[in-house]
């Protein structure tokens, strides 16, 4: 079974560790609602964006925590 897991940068690419730890998930949707429900904690704690993995394969990314401006 995959494990999608994401990885927490700063702006520059360089990984950070997350203020809030993330837990292995089981599909692409889980990991995804993890991101939406915690992304500000992980903006505050210091990553500025996230990339998602499916075990060792990048999904996609890196997608900003910041907002969008308005």
């Amino acid at each position: 079974m995959a494990a999608w897991m994401w990885r927490f940068e700063k702006a520059d690419g360089a990984e950070v560790q997350p203020a809030v730890q993330p837990e292995e998930f089981t599909t692409q949707g889980d990991a995804e609602s993890w991101i939406g429900e915690h992304w500000r904690a992980l903006l505050d704690g210091g990553a500025d964006q996230v990339r998602l993995f499916e075990d060792t394969t990048e999904i996609y990314g890196p997608m900003s925590l910041h907002a969008a401006d308005a």
